[in-house]
């Protein structure tokens, strides 16, 4: 028999066990050996599987299924947005005609005419319809994608959720301006120059362009069916100068509703490189380090808050802050307790 390590009594017989205490020697020699992280099966040929992850490796998606989606939906919405220009064309030069014909000129003009002109807008407006409610979920999660993608370019540097990325463009009134903060600092993660080197020409181009096509829609189309109500209403009696003003009312409004789609057609060709754009944007910025934010080591200056602009020189006259002496230089004061 040998001492115990436990008990210190010579009571250990050749089985290990201690008969004073009834402990194991092995179990007090035996060291204590970390959890072991479960590996994924190895593949064929001795290489390492890729973990199971939804993602891909470093939290960034670059697939380019839902950018691939959208460039080909925005292409099929541009023939459907030159398709509803056309029919609106055809509902300005019936209306043309009637005016002309108030006016005594020689026309050919007859009520299935005009009957025929809205059947043809009507066609054109349901299928640009269509197509632009496709393009609207699509935009949403492929948004909502680009949101995450920045948040690991840029971690803790955004003004709004990712849940904001998808939601905000169906809020009303906000979506008149929480999208375009969102694609700022989406624009700017992204960036691989860095978020104060980048140009946003495109992103403001597109926006504004959307955005005064929506409001020039939106204010032609509430025009025209309000007068075309009221012209096609039972007890409509105007006199012939009323019948006129109104028809060229009507006349107006379709040519400005014509231009509101032309500027459509532009908003969605801006969309399309920006797709583009953003897409080849993220995949060289996956290449890169994330954009850390937070207190900077001790001897060096803090860096610049993310979305701010780049720091200038300061004002003639302003005081200015001396320079901070290097570690061990006389005159250093070092921060208790450590760092930060």
């Amino acid at each position: 028999m040998y001492p115990c390590g436990n008990c210190r009594a010579v009571a250990v017989g050749p089985d290990g066990r201690c008969a004073a205490c009834g402990t194991y020697q092995q179990q007090l020699q035996q060291p204590s050996v970390p959890p072991q992280t479960p590996q994924p099966p190895p593949m064929p040929g001795g290489y390492p599987a890729a973990p199971p992850m939804g993602m891909p490796a470093g939290g960034v998606d670059l697939r380019r299924g839902l950018s691939t989606t959208l460039v080909v939906l925005f292409g099929v919405a541009l023939p459907a947005l030159i398709f509803l220009l056309v029919a609106r064309s055809n509902q300005f030069g019936v209306l043309g005609d009637m005016l002309d014909a108030i006016e005594g000129k020689s026309v050919s003009f007859s009520q299935s005419d005009l009957d025929d002109a809205d059947d043809m807008f009507t066609t054109a407006r349901i299928i640009y319809s269509l197509i632009t409610l496709a393009i609207a979920v699509v935009w949403a999660i492929w948004f909502r994608r680009l949101r995450l993608n920045a948040e690991v370019f840029a971690p803790g540097q955004h003004r709004f959720g990712s849940g904001w990325a998808a939601g905000s463009w169906f809020t009303p009134v906000v979506n008149l301006w929480f999208p375009k903060q969102i694609a700022n600092d989406i624009w700017r993660a992204s960036s691989p120059q860095g978020p104060h080197a980048v140009s946003r020409g495109l992103l403001n181009g597109w926006w504004v362009t959307w955005i005064v096509a929506l409001v020039a829609n939106a204010i032609s189309g509430l025009r025209y069916n309000i007068l075309r109500a009221k012209v096609e209403s039972d007890d409509y009696s105007p006199t012939p100068s009323e019948a006129k003003s109104d028809i060229e009312s009507l006349h107006s409004i379709l040519a400005f509703d014509m231009v509101a789609i032309m500027i459509f057609v532009a908003a969605a060709v801006l969309a399309l490189l920006l797709v583009r754009q953003i897409t080849a944007m993220q995949e060289q910025r996956a290449s890169l380090p994330p954009q850390l934010a937070g207190p900077a080591p001790y001897g060096m200056s803090a860096p610049n808050p993310y979305g701010a602009p780049a720091p200038g020189p300061a004002p003639y006259g302003a005081p200015q802050m001396p320079p901070t002496p290097p570690p061990g230089q006389p005159g250093q004061q070092y921060p208790p307790y450590g760092q930060g």
